[in-house]
């Protein structure tokens, strides 16, 4: 699997503010918006959610849920 720069889908608010002001004021043809979204739907397929945190008593549980 491709490592990528982004390690959840998850990102700060500050970051996609960021992201949005870069990206304004660019025009773009539909070709290219089209090529832009599908390309972002392969790439958004890949980059997992990022895990919820579990206590040490959840973890022991679903462990030992696992070896029964």
């Amino acid at each position: 699997m491709k490592e990528y720069k982004r390690q959840y889908r998850q990102l700060s608010d500050e970051t996609k503010n960021k992201i949005s002001n870069s990206n304004k004021n660019k025009p773009k043809t539909e070709i290219q918006k089209q090529r832009i979204r599908q390309a972002m739907i392969q790439y958004w397929k890949t980059v997992p959610n990022k895990p919820n945190s579990l206590s040490m008593d959840d973890y022991l549980k679903r462990n030992d849920n696992d070896r029964k």
